[in-house]
């Protein structure tokens, strides 16, 4: 039996037994299942800076983990060991599985060192909401909190298996040309843009953006991207934008992009002070 997944724009429509472009959602008896559900490639406890975050909760701790799979083929990925690469698939078998309950109780053994809750992260979480939504909810019943760490790029139905269960998100917004998403990173901006404007009527939100030398790097995609962020409203259609932490990150070559040079660091500092002139939390990040 055939089946469509309906996470994010692909659509992907599948027959038994296959996978859809993110390489974990499966189509198994006509139902769309996430193949890795509970497996985790990376565990580590992390500033909840590091995230980044750098308006919530700062100075704790908070338990990051990642499994594999990523629903955009970014050329840059710096965690490309489990995301979207042959050898983020091909390694998938070695890595340990653990339920929602296992992971939660982790997160409070990890109490006494600082440590606030868990943060979903390193690959791309929501091609695995079910984990993250169970786990979640697990996690607030032992007065934790629940982080995504995100590309944006899903359906605003996945938001609304989450909402109440998640407490902070950052979110990439990784340009503001849908030829840019469409051409280098297989995406689609106006998913995220949704995705974003959804999210912020939800919980906390912070937003990443890498700045790409020849891509994302002009004036006036910045301006443009911060007078977006501006005006993005709350669920009572009160204007919060201004006060949505903005990090604007130094992109430097690695994985499949390796055809350019690191972002000048001037140049990173001349952009965020124009996001400045919008928004009043804008932090630079890589430099």
């Amino acid at each position: 039996m055939a089946a469509s997944c309906n996470l994010c724009f692909r659509q992907c429509r599948l027959g038994d037994g296959e996978l859809g472009i993110c390489g974990v959602r499966k189509c198994r008896d006509g139902v769309v299942i996430p193949i890795n559900y509970g497996i985790v490639s990376a565990l580590a406890l992390d500033p909840v800076e590091k995230k980044p975050l750098a308006r919530f909760m700062p100075g704790g701790m908070i338990l990051s983990a990642g499994s594999y799979g990523c629903n955009l083929h970014c050329p840059f990925c710096q965690n490309s060991d489990i995301s979207w690469s042959d050898e983020a698939y091909s390694r998938a078998g070695e890595y340990r599985r653990i339920t929602p309950g296992e992971l939660a109780d982790l997160a409070v053994s990890l109490k006494p060192r600082g440590n606030i809750g868990v943060a979903f992260t390193y690959n791309e979480p929501l091609i695995s909401y079910e984990f993250v939504a169970d786990t979640s909810k697990l996690l607030h019943e032992r007065q934790l909190k629940s982080v995504i760490v995100t590309n944006g790029t899903a359906s605003t139905h996945v938001l609304e298996e989450l909402d109440g269960l998640v407490d902070a998100m950052n979110i990439d917004l990784k340009g503001f040309s849908s030829r840019y998403y469409r051409n280098v990173l297989r995406g689609d901006l106006d998913m995220v843009k949704n995705f974003i404007s959804r999210a912020v009527r939800m919980c906390h939100v912070e937003l990443t953006t890498l700045i790409v030398p020849g891509e994302n790097d002009s004036d006036e995609e910045i301006i443009r991207m911060a007078e977006w962020i501006a005006g993005l409203k709350d669920e009572h259609g009160n204007t919060i934008g201004e006060n949505i932490p903005w990090h604007i990150s130094r992109f430097f070559p690695r994985f499949r992009m390796n055809d350019r040079k690191a972002t000048d660091v001037e140049r990173v500092y001349h952009l965020a002070g124009l996001a400045r002139k919008k928004l009043r939390y804008v932090y630079t990040g890589n430099c």
